[in-house]
């Protein structure tokens, strides 16, 4: 059954006839004549899509727009406006609206950015099912967040998985991208077949080729039979290699030629060996600079860079890190038979301010000890081991600093002044360019907006 779209107009003309063209392109709506009706009806109900005009008899378009929002962050909201009342809807556009369309305007029109609106909360949907699928099959923590650098890594792999292309993965470390490389094959069409994995950095050098591409028998002392080598046991499936920067020369040349031929030779034998992979390669560090160095191979990089992909660090994922949080908590508990466990505000502001340079496994780390040693349903700020934590950071705070209060609001009172202090520097650098600063602190300009409002630097806007 289609989700229902809330139209929200008071001119009973105009709204009858957006209706009915709604209704014969296919969707289901829902119909609200103020601001007053709107609201109660999106308290009452998730609408995934809302179309709403700006002036309204009772709460405005801009109003219901907060309303829906401070419900359902995912609503898509298109605000319709009148001619010289662009300015409103740019204002709700930074307050998250989807799009606008000014009055009067082509049915077409709307119908084209309503069919855009369906089309995201099918996708933002679809997301939703993949990541309870993938932490389903594999056991481990699955593909949690709503970042949008997060989104754009999830599309580039659903665009890539189903082509067979050689895939990079490139991050820090602790950023989870054996877990991408698993989604990666389980979304392709060897998803019924081996998935094999080899990390380059865990292997002594000398007995990387024999790992990767196994030996004939006598082919060096002690070898007694034929050993078969991961590339072969993941013929029709997929191999992934992780760390590969780490790979020595000798073997690159080899791999090179796997990539380009389908073929390879055991270590000690002549035979030539045809198999059917696809290869996924990840690396934390940059290969460019081993290229570089002499370190690695061009021409084999410039074959695993036909498609990669950046996974970003935690840090850089804003709120996720609760939701991830969260996810972990829950599975930690149910492992050591804990009772249901929550963060204290305290903990959620430190967990949001810390830099997390261990990424996604240190925090798993962290949830994992504070779990153990819970002695309360709460886990609170002095519970987490940050093991990054600069001693004397630890120690003392800087001069000056008021410690008067609770732990939470101490630490609330950090976080602000530090964030507040890091938005002044960005908007000076700026020269008072909302998107530049934005850009510096790696922030929508409509996060920056908020935080700007909610430190009271508002008063830059131009």
């Amino acid at each position: 059954m289609p989700e229902t779209i809330l139209l929200v107009e008071d001119k009973d003309a105009l709204r009858e006839m957006v209706a009915a063209a709604l209704r014969k392109a296919g969707h289901t709506v829902e119909e609200a004549p103020d601001g007053h009706a709107a609201i109660q009806k999106i308290r009452a109900r998730r609408f995934p899509v809302i179309v709403t005009d700006l002036k309204l008899p009772g709460p405005s378009g801009l109003e219901i727009l907060r309303a829906a929002k401070a419900l359902d962050e995912s609503v898509a909201v298109i605000v319709m406006t009148a001619y010289g009342s662009v300015d409103d809807a740019v204002t709700a556009m930074k307050e998250g609206a989807l799009d606008f369309i000014q009055k009067p305007f082509e049915l077409p029109h709307l119908l084209l950015l309503v069919e855009r609106a369906v089309k995201e909360q099918e996708w933002r949907r679809e997301n939703l099912l993949w990541r309870e699928e993938a932490g389903a099959r594999y056991g481990f923590p699955s593909i949690i967040g709503e970042d949008d650098s997060l989104r754009e890594v999830e599309q580039a792999i659903r665009r890539v998985a189903p082509t067979g292309a050689t895939v990079l993965l490139e991050g820090e470390s602790g950023t989870g991208k054996e877990l991408f490389a698993h989604v990666i094959h389980d979304l392709s069409p060897r998803r019924e077949l081996p998935f094999v994995t080899i990390n380059c950095a865990a292997i002594p050098e000398h007995l990387v080729e024999n790992e990767l591409f196994g030996h004939e028998k006598g082919a060096f002392t002690g070898a007694g039979s034929r050993k078969i080598g991961r590339a072969e046991l993941a013929n029709r499936g997929s191999l992934f290699l992780d760390e590969i920067g780490e790979l020595p020369l000798p073997a690159q040349a080899k791999l090179l030629r796997l990539i380009e031929e389908k073929t390879f030779e055991r270590v000690g034998g002549t035979q030539l060996i045809s198999v059917d992979v696809r290869l996924i390669a990840a690396t934390n560090r940059k290969l460019q600079d081993a290229v570089e160095k002499k370190l690695f191979r061009d021409d084999l990089y410039f074959r695993l860079a036909a498609f990669p992909i950046q996974i970003p660090p935690l840090r850089e994922r804003g709120r996720d890190v609760l939701a991830l949080a969260e996810h972990f908590l829950r599975k930690f508990a149910s492992e050591f038979s804990k009772p249901a466990l929550e963060l204290s505000p305290a903990c959620q502001q430190l967990l949001l301010s810390y830099s997390w340079p261990g990424n996604v496994r240190e925090l798993s780390n962290a949830i994992e000890r504070a779990v153990i040693l819970a002695d309360s349903s709460t886990i609170g700020a002095e519970d987490l081991v940050l093991g990054f934590l600069p001693s004397k950071e630890r120690e003392s705070p800087p001069a000056g600093f008021d410690l008067e209060g609770s732990l939470f609001e101490v630490t609330e009172r950090a976080v602000n002044a530090v964030e507040r202090a890091k938005i002044s520097r960005a908007l000076e650098e700026s020269r008072g360019n909302r998107t530049v600063a934005a850009e510096k602190l790696n922030i929508s300009p409509k996060t920056l907006l908020a935080k700007m409002r909610a430190h009271g630097l508002d008063s830059r806007e131009p």
